[in-house]
């Protein structure tokens, strides 16, 4: 019998943890990447975790992650929904992950995340379930 390779999601979300792993040479998020492409499967990066993750210099895994996927710019209508995500939460619930949880919201995405507890408190606000993968 033929081994079948792990379900992906439609659509998958990196947040800066899941770059920061990228960068760090991390084997889970390569593996998960590589899944990804070779399924056709995208990968969205909201921008703001680009600015939480590049340092600067040469990060020479963190850009080659990036060119395999989709940098989305953050444009009025979603950054008014993901600030209203944030609306009752803590203040310790940042701007960046509300624009993760918006992104796969929106997109129908999972968020490979290193932050499972604030994006599951953002995903509950919207009243919806957003599936995690930890990285």
């Amino acid at each position: 019998m033929a081994r079948r390779s792990p379900k992906l999601p439609l659509g998958l979300v990196y947040d800066t943890g899941a770059l920061i792993a990228a960068e760090a040479n991390d084997r889970r998020i390569w593996a998960l990447h590589a899944c990804a492409m070779q399924r056709g499967v995208l990968p969205v990066v909201p921008a703001g975790c680009v600015v939480e993750a590049w340092r600067g210099g040469r990060q020479p895994n963190l850009a080659r992650l990036l060119d395999g996927c989709e940098v989305e710019a953050l444009s009025l209508e979603p950054a008014k929904r993901a600030g209203a995500l944030r609306r009752t939460l803590p203040e310790t619930v940042g701007p960046v992950d509300a624009t993760v949880a918006e992104t796969a919201l929106r997109r129908g995405g999972a968020v490979v995340t290193s932050d499972r507890s604030d994006i599951e408190l953002l995903a509950s606000a919207a009243h919806r379930r957003i599936q995690l993968i930890d990285i």
